[in-house]
């Protein structure tokens, strides 16, 4: 899905994530008059207020109240539309999880949900504004396809899919400004394959979301500091999940790191190891994210890095994994 964005590489340094959703979103309703936004009354903070001004008669604000939203939602995709709802990811996620559930998944409607700062982003308002579930809830919704980009650029790419692709979406993004993963939109985005942004033989580290960046750079010190060859995948589709790219990797590095703003229960963590556990061939595996607790107050920063998701931290835990014994022969029969 190359080329065609609104902005060029350069602006995209500039822009939030969120906006770069806000910009594509207008592009899309130019072209298709069915496209329709809807928001909770946060149409400044979740930058679909940019639909706003541009489509004002194809936009609603239900106000403070997500289930309505997700429930008109639903009914406006029975019309025929295609709604796109943005809430933030942890409203989005937990208190209108009845109303994805039942008013939108079990009916497979085509309504996209765009869940923003999500993870540990929006860091200090506190527990309530963390979505450090939300991976876990929506991946196991029937129907549901889950997002979380790695960018700017890849957040316009998953729009675009989304609004291509028939049935329920959930595109997570961040609250603030992302460091630029791509250079170019002129690359293999698909729904439900990840992107290779480094080869290495020794371990591969699988990260979605802003976990991305950091495992790139991570990959770098490992091969300048400690010549460690690092595989990267870039898990930007957590549901589906490319089966064929996890396997690949337990097959050619035997060693496993996954990397995500999230509680390692239920997440892409858990979602690459259910793969790695049914494909019946054993490697050193790691998760990393908040491990089954809530998170502390700050700044995104300082969070990823107290929790170990930032460069230094997947640097530390690789070189621990580095350490870790498995099977090294290339028999896999007594595995299976």
């Amino acid at each position: 899905m190359a080329g065609g964005l609104v902005f060029t590489a350069v602006e995209s340094t500039k822009l939030a994530t969120a906006e770069i959703f806000g910009k594509t979103l207008c592009e899309l309703g130019e072209k298709d008059p069915t496209i329709v936004a809807l928001t909770a009354d946060l149409a400044g903070s979740t930058k679909i207020g940019d639909f706003q001004k541009k489509f004002p008669d194809r936009f609603i604000n239900v106000g403070i109240a997500e289930q309505n939203l997700y429930g008109i939602s639903a009914g406006l995709a029975k019309c025929g539309l295609t709604p796109f709802a943005s809430s933030f990811s942890v409203f989005a996620s937990m208190r209108a999880l009845d109303q994805v559930h039942t008013d939108i998944c079990y009916q497979n409607l085509n309504v996209k949900i765009i869940g923003t700062h999500g993870g540990t982003s929006f860091g200090q308002a506190g527990s309530t504004h963390h979505a450090i579930e939300d991976f876990a809830i929506i991946r196991s919704l029937v129907n549901m396809t889950l997002i979380c980009p790695a960018d700017g650029i890849e957040t316009g790419l998953a729009v675009k899919a989304a609004a291509a692709t028939k049935g329920p979406f959930y595109i997570r993004i961040n609250r603030g400004f992302d460091q630029t993963v791509y250079s170019t939109d002129d690359y293999d985005f698909e729904v439900g394959k990840a992107v290779e942004m480094c080869d290495g033989t020794d371990i591969t580290i699988i990260a979605c979301g802003s976990c991305v960046y950091q495992a790139v750079q991570a990959a770098s010190i490992l091969k300048n500091d400690y010549k460690i060859s690092a595989k990267v995948l870039n898990m930007h589709t957590i549901k589906p999940i490319d089966r064929e790219a996890v396997l690949k990797a337990v097959k050619e590095t035997r060693r496993i790191v996954t990397v995500e703003d999230h509680t390692v229960i239920g997440g892409l963590g858990s979602a690459v190891a259910e793969v790695v556990v049914e494909g019946g061939k054993a490697c050193a595996f790691r998760k990393l994210g908040l491990q089954d607790h809530f998170s502390a107050i700050g700044l995104h920063e300082d969070l990823m890095a107290m929790y170990e998701i930032d460069s230094e931290g997947i640097v530390k835990n690789v070189l621990e994994v580095m350490k870790a014994d498995f099977e090294a022969d290339e028999d896999w029969g007594d595995e299976v």
